[in-house]
């Protein structure tokens, strides 16, 4: 098999790529700074400098990974990004690459797989989006709304692509121990609920796209939480979560 992983330099994408990797799979990665993976110790890892905002950028990684390979099996998405937006205190340049990276990003990354497996009549395509994305209500987070529009562009794509044989499935996690969760906590994920490892989020991932499900929303304590509080009036809503981001923050 051919898997490819946008965002799958660091995080829950490299850790994919090493799972399909020890399976014997041919799998190809990419990042805007490829050097964040410091070795490459595997025979079947291809590493590409690409950014998910560029539509050229992407399609020319993929067609270099395909270049001797007769077909793209899976194609995962796991490029992202977050600022704090606790109180409105996010600057324009942060809410810019949001905005870039998780939404046209997201489409970049659809198109540029289903040019490819449209052709095929096959294959899988997954993003990671977020628990968080699942609610809705008028004062929720700029990143809770670009992970929300994931969601919901992924939704269109399944539709889509559905008649063509190719599986979409919306991976929607909750907290992930990663290193980027750390470094943007100060190392102190104890106001992080239902942390789960990053061994753990790969195997579900990895058994939802096998299984070609639509929407995995895990742990499922946390799915059931924010179902929850998804059936609260938005009003209440907007006050509960603004209070959670900033006990979070110690403000």
């Amino acid at each position: 098999m051919n898997i490819f992983i946008a965002g799958g330099t660091t995080g829950i994408g490299y850790s994919l790529a090493k799972h399909y990797l020890s399976k014997g799979y041919w799998v190809g990665i990419c990042g805007r700074n490829p050097a964040k993976v410091s070795e490459n110790n595997f025979e079947k890892l291809q590493i590409f400098q690409t950014d998910v905002c560029d539509l050229s950028s992407i399609s020319l990684a993929l067609q270099q990974f395909l270049a001797d390979k007769n077909s793209l099996n899976i194609f995962i998405n796991c490029a992202g990004s977050y600022a704090e937006d606790v109180a409105g205190n996010i600057s324009y340049e942060e809410a810019e690459e949001m905005l870039q990276t998780n939404i046209l990003g997201t489409v970049n990354c659809f198109e540029a797989a289903r040019k490819i497996m449209k052709n095929q009549k096959n294959g899988r395509i997954a993003v990671i989006a977020s628990v968080s994305g699942i609610l809705e209500y008028e004062n929720s987070s700029l990143y809770t709304k670009t992970k929300r529009s994931v969601i919901q562009i992924a939704d269109a794509y399944h539709r889509a692509l559905q008649p063509f044989g190719i599986s979409v499935t919306t991976i929607a996690p909750g907290y992930i121990d990663t290193q980027k969760l750390r470094a943007l906590n100060q190392n102190d994920l104890s106001k992080k609920p239902f942390l789960i490892n990053e061994e753990t989020a790969t195997i579900v991932i990895s058994e939802a796209i096998e299984n070609k499900r639509k929407l995995v929303i895990f742990p499922t304590k946390m799915k059931w939480m924010m179902k929850s509080l998804s059936l609260l009036p938005s009003s209440l809503l907007n006050i509960i979560m603004f209070r959670k981001a900033k006990w979070m923050k110690n403000d």
